[in-house]
């Protein structure tokens, strides 16, 4: 299917006073969590919560630093979640992606608003 991107902004709810980052995102439905690089908890001003284990693609097991709150916009959506810091671009995970009500278009290879809720995000709760 080939790899997906989408421009999100991040900032930190906390405090109003830092500006949002503006980000060109990987989009990963089989991911779970939001992942940041470093450089933007630094930006954000985001304090570690705990350490969690998290098991990597080649199956090995890694503590990495998990932070938050951030708030996260693309389109007319907004979530609030935690990040795992790690790596060296942003990774939008299917946490995330649920909450902002966003989906992956297969034959564009875009993110889009859920068309089946364009106006306001749609979760289940039952």
């Amino acid at each position: 299917m080939g790899l997906v991107y989408a421009d999100i902004t991040l900032s930190n709810p906390v405090d109003s006073n830092l500006a949002p980052v503006e980000v060109h995102s990987l989009v990963d439905s089989a991911a779970l969590h939001l992942c940041i690089p470093q450089h933007i908890a630094f930006q954000l001003k985001l304090n570690e919560l705990e350490k969690r284990e998290v098991t990597l693609a080649d199956g090995s097991k890694r503590l990495i630093p998990y932070a938050g709150p951030i708030k996260v916009n693309f389109a007319n959506r907004t979530a609030f979640v935690g990040a795992m810091i790690m790596g060296d671009e942003v990774l939008l995970g299917a946490i995330p992606m649920e909450d902002l009500d966003v989906v992956i278009h297969p034959a564009t290879r875009t993110l889009r608003v859920n068309p089946e809720s364009p106006n306001i995000a749609m979760s289940k709760a039952k």
